[in-house]
């Protein structure tokens, strides 16, 4: 068996690489570790330790409300910062589409949803590593 010690990174697949580049940093809050956009058509992404790429899609991207948020990408915010998220992002125009505070579960705490350009679904949670799972 394949016993695999963490995650390395994580790719979304954006179809305007300058717009999500723009967004991931200047409205997520990522840092730029390397713009291949020329050689790869891909830029890479830091939160924390953790490592995201954004690669373009040479298919079209379909999303639609109905479209579950079910799938996602989740980011770790500290407690004490999490309404100040909601308002900064909310001063940029991004809407928080859901909102929910999980009492039990694998992650518990506060959470909220916005899309991204392509309406790929981000998630931000006060999570700390508790599980409450009856």
């Amino acid at each position: 068996m394949i016993e695999p010690r963490s995650v390395v990174h994580f790719s979304i697949a954006v179809s305007d690489l300058a717009k999500s580049r723009k967004f991931y940093t200047e409205i997520v809050g990522l840092t730029l570790v390397h713009d291949a956009t020329a050689a790869l058509d891909m830029v890479f992404l830091r939160a924390g330790k953790d490592h995201i790429i954004l690669a373009k899609s040479a298919a079209p991207l379909e999303r639609r409300a109905k479209d579950s948020r079910r799938a996602h990408h989740a980011f770790k915010v500290d407690p004490d910062k999490y309404e100040d998220a909601k308002k900064f992002l909310a001063s940029k125009g991004v809407e928080v589409f859901e909102e929910e505070d999980r009492k039990k579960g694998v992650f518990v705490g506060r959470q909220f949803y916005i899309r991204d350009p392509d309406g790929t679904v981000i998630e931000f949670t006060e999570w700390d590593g508790t599980s409450i799972l009856n």
